[in-house]
């Protein structure tokens, strides 16, 4: 009875013991080795975070939980709106895809005979020409107005008045000349030259040596620019 005893003593013992693997080159072929030892293909599973550390969805969630809240579900982006609008090619919505065409609106096409013939006759050519000419309207000159206050001498006037060309000696002077290029140099322009000559007696006086040679245009003052704008 003792021995019976000890025997499935033993054999119990046996039965909790782990098997030794019969792994490796010596208790298999080659080939079973190699197959087994090579990387697992397929899906694996994915390595789990660490039960003792710290989740913050988990936390967030176990706080809605207790206050009794749903957890707040990842918000889904905004959906597109799509726009009938929307440019061609790659450009982005908002920015208008030109074509490259000119548009040549504003150009005539009076000179194009089949343009014009197309919407014009005899009769409504002739009706919008008397139209036309039932609006011209002629304006008259009419006189300049009269230049307030005093402000010397008009050499506009004076221009209009003359007919000869610079150069041409019509006023006498003494043969006793001083330097017209100093005297000259003190003014601005030669309208300011002729103005002031003007106004101390000239043409037929010449007191500040304006007109060395007698032709009544101070300081080579050239009249003939008004002469031709009245023209």
């Amino acid at each position: 009875m003792t021995r019976r005893s000890a025997l499935v003593a033993v054999l119990a013992l046996a039965a909790c013991a782990p098997a030794v693997p019969d792994s490796g080159v010596g208790f298999q072929d080659y080939n079973s080795y190699v197959r087994n030892a090579g990387p697992a293909t397929g899906g694996g599973s994915t390595a789990s975070a660490p039960a003792g550390g710290f989740n913050p969805s988990a936390a967030a969630a176990a706080i809605d939980r207790a206050e009794g809240r749903a957890p707040a579900a990842a918000a889904a982006p905004a959906p597109v709106a799509v726009s009938g609008d929307r440019p061609r090619g790659n450009a982005p919505i908002g920015i208008k895809e030109e074509s490259g065409e000119m548009i040549h609106a504003g150009i005539s096409d009076e000179n194009d005979f089949k343009a014009v013939s197309a919407r014009e006759t005899i009769e409504s050519d002739k009706e919008r020409i008397a139209r036309n000419r039932s609006q011209y309207v002629v304006v008259q000159p009419k006189d300049l107005p009269a230049r307030p206050g005093d402000t010397g001498p008009n050499i506009v006037a004076f221009a209009l008045a003359t007919t000869h060309n610079p150069g041409t000696q019509m006023y006498s002077r003494s043969s006793l000349r001083g330097n017209s290029t100093s005297a000259c140099a003190r003014y601005a322009s030669p309208d300011k030259a002729q103005q002031e000559f003007l106004a101390k007696g000239g043409p037929e006086k010449d007191r500040a040596g304006l007109d060395p040679d007698g032709d009544g245009f101070a300081c080579d003052w050239d009249p003939r620019p008004f002469r031709t704008a009245l023209q």
